[in-house]
């Protein structure tokens, strides 16, 4: 449906119902301009507006939808729009005249495939474990068992940064932005580069060039995390070293084993672990992700009392492990609009409990420009999120363990969302919803073991995803008493 149809379809209905945008703004408790873009077409009500404002307007909430907008999501996605930027940054990275970038990538683009290589996840972790082997004596991929499921990760890790337990506030996190130090050039093979934006727009992956924190340095411990941060470019991150889990899946699809010598990009930008360790020399972006597990109170039809934990399938628009199962939320760490401020995992973490749980659209940094001062000012959360921060102890957010992600090199913050609280669920449980970039979302029971343990052998897992929620269910057996039943998680070697 055309923004304008969108747009006049909104207006009319609010001036039928008598309404201003300052008066149904009122009504609604949001700001003017909330409703303003909700009448340009920018944006859509969060999920647990819909009744309220349907209600206020006279009309059903199909019939909202259908004035506004097909569904609660995002706005549109246009890669013309996304990509110029992109475009750009490569033309000048290669040294190309303007214009040059857009012209190959469209005319690749009609020639590229809709369907990616997907092997399963033991396959990547073992062809990279034979890559990297062998391993040092303290940093080994991560290898864990759950009755009589064991699985082998492609994260690096050692055991100082596992079972971290470090709550995600001021007083146990401290991630520090670092400006002004000096960054490793980008390495870019321009030819897979144009082939990567070619799938991209054939696809509808979504790549902006927004700012991104690369790891400097970390301590994880017990109780404790510490680390700096600098800034990078998201196009230097998904046009260089991301593009290494494309390189490998094409060579694990082709039959070929993957050896060190053999793969070129790999082997120029990451050849081996003491690569993988030198995050100053290189550009090492990651990832926030959290286990997000929510108390019900006891149910006739579901039974006893329990956490729901939920797991998504991601998208086919995510720049990575698109199609693949994981925790939510999943996040690449990355500043919104104070570079500082954001540095810290928890700030990023609550943000994307806003955008991929309780449906804030003004906080995805994929969707444009911000134009909001302090998009998580108290004013503007959602009512799920409003209601959590209200009392200390509603929300508990810990960081489970940390380690390096060999696809990549990407770093992984696995970590911990409780809703200890079990009147969350009756009241806003129908108001979580996944954004855009999940295609699908499901639960499970910490009473159903044995669906648990079925979980743990899908192939079709993202390394980290399972990394994260492996290590989540860890601390849930030390937390969660009568209200978890599932077999104990065991580190391997």
């Amino acid at each position: 449906m055309p923004v304008g149809r969108r747009r006049d379809g909104l207006i009319s209905a609010r001036k039928v119902a008598g309404f201003t945008q300052e008066g149904l703004a009122d009504v609604l408790h949001v700001d003017r301009s909330t409703v303003a873009r909700w009448e340009a077409g920018d944006y859509v009500p969060l999920p647990y507006l819909w009744p309220k404002l349907a209600s206020v307007l006279g009309r059903s909430r199909d019939e909202l939808q259908a004035l506004i907008g097909p569904s609660a999501g995002t706005r549109e996605f246009n890669p013309d729009d996304s990509f110029e930027p992109v475009f750009t940054w490569l033309d000048r990275r290669a040294g190309w005249p303007l214009g040059r970038a857009r012209e190959q990538v469209y005319a690749s683009a009609a020639a590229s495939s809709r369907n990616r290589p997907n092997p399963p996840r033991s396959v990547i972790a073992d062809a990279l474990a034979d890559y990297y082997a062998p391993p040092t004596s303290d940093h080994r991929p991560y290898v864990a068992r759950c009755g009589q499921v064991e699985v082998t990760t492609t994260v690096l890790t050692r055991p100082a940064w596992l079972d971290l337990a470090c709550s995600l506030t001021p007083t146990g996190e401290h991630t520090a932005f670092e400006g002004g130090r000096a960054r490793p050039s980008a390495v870019v093979d321009e030819r897979a580069a144009v082939q990567r934006l070619a799938d991209a727009a054939a696809s509808g992956i979504r790549i902006t060039d927004v700012p991104l924190y690369r790891l400097l340095e970390v301590d994880p411990q017990p109780g404790a995390l510490r680390a700096k941060v600098g800034i990078a470019s998201f196009v230097e991150y998904a046009l260089g070293v991301d593009l290494l889990e494309r390189e490998l899946i094409e060579y694990l699809a082709s039959g070929r084993t993957a050896r060190p010598g053999h793969m070129p990009l790999r082997d120029r930008q990451l050849p081996d672990v003491s690569a993988v360790l030198d995050l100053p020399g290189r550009l090492c972006a990651g990832g926030v992700l959290a286990l997000t597990a929510i108390a019900r109170p006891a149910d006739p039809f579901r039974g006893d009392a329990d956490f729901v934990l939920l797991v998504q399938t991601r998208s086919a628009q995510v720049v990575n492990t698109a199609d693949r199962l994981s925790v939510i939320p999943k996040s690449f760490h990355g500043p919104l609009a104070d570079r500082r401020a954001d540095a810290r995992i928890g700030v990023t973490l609550r943000r994307e409990l806003e955008e991929e749980l309780f449906g804030r659209t003004d906080v995805d940094r994929s969707a444009g420009d911000l134009r909001v001062a302090d998009p998580m000012h108290p004013t503007r959360l959602s009512a799920p999120m409003r209601w959590l921060t209200d009392q200390p102890g509603r929300l508990r957010m810990e960081c489970t363990g940390f380690g390096l992600n060999l696809v990549s090199g990407n770093y992984e913050f696995a970590s911990l969302v409780v809703i200890e609280d079990e009147a969350f669920w009756p009241r806003f449980g129908g108001d979580v919803e996944a954004n855009w970039e999940a295609a699908g979302l499901q639960q499970y029971s910490t009473l159903d073991g044995e669906l648990i343990t079925e979980l743990i052998g899908d192939e079709n897992w993202s390394n980290e995803g399972l990394f994260a929620f492996l290590q989540g269910l860890r601390r849930l057996a030390e937390i969660g008493g009568d209200r978890v039943e599932f077999p104990a998680v065991e580190l391997g070697c």
